[in-house]
């Protein structure tokens, strides 16, 4: 089992990143402070934690499939990438789609956090591509059906 270390800060107990089944892919993060979300604009919402992720891993912050349904509320950057080696304040970027302004409340959930690890890589330059099935098609080359 991989360990996450996460640094609550001061008076953000109540905030720890949790899920709300076991078997749930991800944690959900919760606003540290009250804002308004005005429509049309993107805000940073802090969640009240730090983190230590171990080398090769990220934790990806995705939204809440009911926010953007009901509310219109997306993560600008989705899926934000937090690095192995940031230790800042996790603060998530929400944008309101909505006409009207958004209330964010301490304790809210806002956005959800899995945790991946990621292969080794190399990056090698070439002249040349394969030819693939699929070829240079993109953006919905394949039809809507």
């Amino acid at each position: 089992m991989t360990e996450v270390k996460i640094l609550m800060l001061p008076g953000c107990g109540e905030l720890f990143p949790a899920k709300a089944h076991p078997d749930d892919a991800a944690w959900d993060l919760r606003a540290r402070t009250d804002m308004e979300l005005p429509p049309g604009r993107s805000v940073a919402v802090p969640a009240g934690f730090k983190m230590e992720l171990p080398p090769g891993f990220e934790a990806q912050i995705r939204p809440r499939s009911g926010l953007a349904l009901k509310h219109d509320i997306m993560l600008t950057n989705s899926p934000g990438t937090i690095d192995a080696g940031f230790r800042g304040e996790v603060a998530v970027i929400m944008y309101n789609g909505g006409r009207e302004p958004f209330p964010v409340r301490r304790g809210d959930r806002i956005a959800q956090m899995v945790v991946c690890a990621l292969p080794e890589v190399t990056l090698t330059a070439s002249a040349e591509l394969s030819g693939s099935g699929r070829g240079e098609g993109g953006f919905g080359s394949t039809g809507r059906r």
